[in-house]
């Protein structure tokens, strides 16, 4: 999600789910300075726009002001101009605090409650930011707890959208022809070990959640003659694994699954009908005391969330990322299309 991740920005799609201490530590020390010298972190621009179905708020204090943030990838580049344009949709004054360098600093705004509003992954929330060793099953679970963990926070996570942006298993073009009968991540076990060839990014080699448990959880053990021999398996940048997929040069690769590349490069997403991946349901959280001031902030953005989708966020980040849009462009195209939001 030119391609996606391959750029410096998008190519920290999301936090390495496990922070290692300096790096959380060096990005901190970014955001103090950042914070400390006033500075924005992004173009405040979005394209002017009147209400659609996100009106403004009824008796809403004319100093009413709401700080959006966001990480600086392409993904969520565009959820953050999303959060913005709704706010001002429903007749907040916006403080436009996107493209953050990082999840840690994004969060740390958000818990020091110099963030209002965010977009996040569940999976990243769960595993990262409160440390959980174990996934919850179900993505309306891992929600609720969550939820309600970060209470405690004084943050309240709203309603979660379908797009789930986990990792998957792709086949490219002339794969999928050739094995047609592959449709989930069991089948690949069913075939002779010569084709059980992988292309695979450095980090989900090394991942709790990664490569070799999940071909353990579907009977195939890395590095064993009669499973996934280590030669098999080809190390490469993120954004390589996409072309070398679509090549041929492996039969499987690893992708994230709102990745607008895997509609361009006419890859086939394979089901993981074991539930190995954690979810990563794209889901906005917010100040609960701003949420208190103005209750009608969950309607607002509840309505937005509904409408994501994974071919919905594929279709957006393909527009940046391939087609060369600006992330603020593609928000209100959206919005528009949606209803949310009329042009000006």
């Amino acid at each position: 999600m030119a391609s996606l991740f391959s750029r410096s920005a998008s190519s920290k799609r999301r936090p390495r789910r496990r922070l290692r201490a300096a790096a959380a530590l060096a990005t901190a020390s970014i955001m103090a300075t950042m914070t400390g010298c006033g500075l924005q972190t992004a173009s405040s621009y979005v394209p002017d726009a009147e209400p659609g179905s996100i009106t403004p708020i009824k008796n809403l204090p004319d100093d009413a002001t709401l700080t959006v943030t966001s990480q600086n990838f392409t993904e969520q580049l565009i959820l953050g101009k999303i959060g913005v344009l709704a706010a001002k949709a429903a007749g907040f004054h916006v403080k436009d605090q996107t493209n953050v360098p990082g999840s840690v600093a994004t969060r740390r705004l958000m818990t020091s409650h110099k963030g209002d509003v965010t977009y996040e992954y569940t999976g990243v929330a769960w595993l990262t930011f409160m440390g959980h060793e174990k996934k919850i099953d179900g993505e309306q679970q891992q929600w609720k707890a969550i939820h309600d963990e970060d209470l405690g926070n004084g943050l309240t996570w709203l309603k979660p959208s379908k797009a789930n942006n986990t990792y998957a298993l792709t086949m490219g073009p002339s794969v999928a022809k050739k094995h047609k009968n592959v449709k989930n991540l069991s089948d690949i076990a069913k075939l002779p070990v010569s084709e059980r060839t992988f292309c695979v990014e450095s980090e989900f080699n090394s991942r709790a959640d990664g490569f070799k448990p999940m071909l353990a959880k579907y009977g195939m053990k890395l590095g064993a003659a009669d499973g996934v021999p280590e030669k098999y398996v080809t190390i490469l940048d993120t954004g390589a694994v996409y072309n070398a997929t679509a090549e041929g040069k492996c039969n499987f690769g690893e992708v994230f699954t709102t990745d607008g590349r895997i509609q361009t490069l006419d890859l086939t997403l394979l089901a993981d009908d074991k539930k190995f991946f954690p979810e990563y349901n794209i889901t906005p959280y917010v100040n609960s005391d701003k949420l208190k001031q103005y209750p009608q902030m969950a309607s607002v953005y509840n309505q937005v969330s509904a409408k994501m989708t994974n071919a919905e966020m594929m279709r957006l980040n393909r527009q940046v990322d391939v087609e060369g849009r600006e992330p603020a462009d593609v928000a209100y195209d959206w919005m528009v299309q949606k209803g949310f939001i009329t042009r000006s």
